[in-house]
This record gives structure tokens, C-alpha cells and sequence, in this order.
């Protein structure tokens, strides 16, 4: 058995630094930096060990611009139930707990995602209760779902898209994208829009516009 399937929380405590996101230095996180073993890893190194891309051990854009906001703004999370999708290092989740949410959950297919969200919100004092599973295609038992960075090809788009317009008929739906090809084209509501500061090695870029939609059911009445 490898290293990662009998330890994942050694794996990841050896393989990461405790670090802070750029947008959030509130919480502190097990991220992948430029000391860390993984910053360098392979994708055939990791796939020999039996991982996937390690997306859990990076703050993306679009989780740091969430959390911001919501730790700005508690009262959009202050005793709801709070779901956080494609959770990866559990950050957005994270800035939920810590802004009074009563309850939150965490949704990742990558088990690896929530080893590292479970690691991050004990770092951090708070209690997420992990949720594994692919979900498209459910309609999530909670008050706000929260997703980022998912829109990063046409196939992961076209799933994802109506199934979000669906949830927003039963439960508030935040989408966060940093200026994808593949976000959605349609008018959507703008929550907030910022500046969030990013490395080339993962965005080839120094910063990404980002910008935090709720997402609306047009059939739906005001």
C-alpha cells in the first residue's frame, strides 16, 4: 500500500507548509509552496503513488475570493447551512465556520481534498463535516452552496452550469470563476469582484480578476 493511501495526513503534513492565501491571511492552511515537495512533483510521480493532481494543496483564485467575502460579510453565512463544493484545501468552507455558519459541509470527489480540508479546519479551531461523492445530479440539503474554480473546460462547464441553476431553486448558489474561458455567458448577479494575487507557475499570470456570481433560477419569481 502506498504512503498516501496508509497515511493521508502524513502525506500531507510532509509534503506541504502551514501558509496563509494571499486574499486571506486570517486562515492558515497546508498548502503547497515553493519548499514543499510537491510544488516540484510530477504528475507520473504522483500517479505512481496513487494520487491525483494535488488541487487540495493550492489556494485558488476563486476559494480565496469566497472566503474573503464571506468573512467581510458574516451575515450571509450566520446560522445557515452552509455546503462548500470542489472544496479542495477547504478554505471557503473554512471562512463559513469562522463567520458563524451553523452548519457546513464539504464536498470533494478527491479524498485527498478532504483528508486536507479536515487537516485545515482543525489548524483553524472549526468543525466541517466532509461529504465525498460526485453530486451533479442531487439537489444538496443546505442553505448556500459555494463552488469555485470549476470552470476550467468545456466538459466540466456543461455539467456543472445546469446543475447549479437547479440547486438555485431550492438553496442559494455562489459561483466564484477567475475569468475562465468556459463561466458561464448568461447574466448572473455579481456579488463582488476583485484583484486576487497568483503565482505564474499555476495561472501564468501575477493576478486574476475574480469574480463571485449568485447564481439564479430565471424561472424562479423575486
Amino acid at each position: 500500500m502506498s504512503t498516501v493511501l496508509s497515511d493521508p495526513a502524513g502525506f500531507i503534513r510532509n509534503n506541504t507548509a502551514i501558509a496563509q492565501a494571499a486574499l486571506v491571511p486570517e486562515i492558515s492552511l497546508h498548502l503547497a509552496t515553493e519548499i514543499t515537495p510537491i510544488w516540484q512533483a510530477s504528475e507520473a510521480y504522483l500517479e505512481q503513488i496513487g494520487i491525483e493532481p494535488p488541487f487540495w494543496a493550492f489556494a485558488w483564485p476563486g476559494s480565496q475570493l469566497i472566503a474573503r467575502f464571506i468573512l467581510d460579510n458574516p451575515r450571509h453565512v450566520r446560522g445557515r447551512r452552509v455546503l462548500d463544493v470542489a472544496c479542495g484545501c477547504g478554505l471557503a468552507a473554512i471562512a463559513a465556520a469562522l463567520s458563524g455558519a451553523s452548519e457546513v459541509q464539504a464536498n470533494d470527489i478527491d479524498p485527498m481534498a478532504l483528508e486536507a480540508t479536515a487537516l485545515n479546519a482543525r489548524l483553524n479551531s472549526v468543525t466541517i463535516a466532509p461529504v465525498s461523492g460526485d453530486l451533479i445530479g442531487t439537489l444538496p440539503d443546505c442553505d448556500l452552496l459555494v463552488i469555485g474554480d470549476v470552470c476550467y473546460n468545456e466538459a466540466m462547464a456543461a455539467r456543472i452550469v445546469p446543475w447549479l441553476l437547479e440547486c438555485s431553486k431550492t438553496c442559494d448558489v455562489w459561483l466564484c470563476d477567475p475569468g475562465r474561458h468556459y463561466a458561464p455567458s448568461m447574466p448572473l448577479e455579481v456579488l463582488t469582484r476583485q484583484t486576487v494575487p497568483v503565482t505564474q507557475e499555476l495561472e501564468s499570470a501575477d493576478r486574476r480578476t475574480t469574480t463571485l456570481f449568485r447564481l439564479r433560477d430565471i424561472s424562479a419569481p423575486d
